[in-house]
């Protein structure tokens, strides 16, 4: 006898309060394949909150840097290093979907323009609210900065944990992934970038 709530494999499965939509679809079809009781009452909903909840993780498709800065840049004469550390960032890995999350750490020499400090976190969840590689990742906030706010140049670096890691595959439990990129000063110019890495490294 099958159990409470078991849904054969071709009998149709839908949440409660209308049509659903190709990804809740998509998502019931998945849970049929893996779970035996996929319209218990903790499952029945979730096609519904599944896509509300990756129409938020992947929402950065619909922004751009240059919009979210918007009208905070600011005339300055300073030209020292601005560094925002330790700004939250979490994602999602393109090849399995899993979580990835960590830190990034910004800086960017000033060129007569300075941008609200706030506005570099919003530029990383830009990219980082999208289907992602912590090394493009990387490298497109870092030319979305350069591009924007036109300094002498840009350092990004990010350290993150991927559940892919973590939870499938190798199981290290205490991996961590850092990628960097340099652009302008940062790049060619030794002391700048010893600097910036010192002060990320909180040294």
């Amino acid at each position: 006898m099958e159990p409470h709530g078991f849904l054969r494999y071709n009998e149709p499965m839908t949440s409660h309060g209308g049509s659903d939509t190709p990804m809740q679809q998509s998502v019931a079809q998945i849970l049929r394949e893996i779970d035996p009781e996929p319209l218990r009452e903790g499952l029945r909903d979730t096609p519904k909150r599944f896509e509300k909840a990756m129409r938020f993780y992947t929402e950065g498709y619909k922004k751009d840097a240059r919009s979210v800065i918007g009208t905070a840049l600011f005339e300055s004469e300073s030209d020292e290093m601005v560094l925002v550390k330790d700004i939250e960032m979490y994602s999602l890995c393109e090849h399995h979907l899993a979580p990835f999350f960590g830190r990034a750490h910004i800086a960017y020499i000033p060129d007569k323009k300075i941008v609200g400090l706030s506005k570099i976190a919003r530029v990383v969840d830009v990219y980082a609210r999208r289907l992602q590689v912590q090394e493009r990742l990387t490298m497109q906030v870092a030319h979305a900065l350069q591009d924007v706010l036109q300094p002498k140049g840009v350092g990004v670096i990010i350290e993150a944990r991927h559940l892919c890691m973590m939870m499938r595959g190798v199981e290290k439990q205490n991996s961590s992934t850092v990628t960097s990129c340099l652009i302008g000063l940062f790049r060619s110019d030794e002391r700048t970038r010893t600097e910036f890495l010192k002060l990320a490294r909180g040294s």
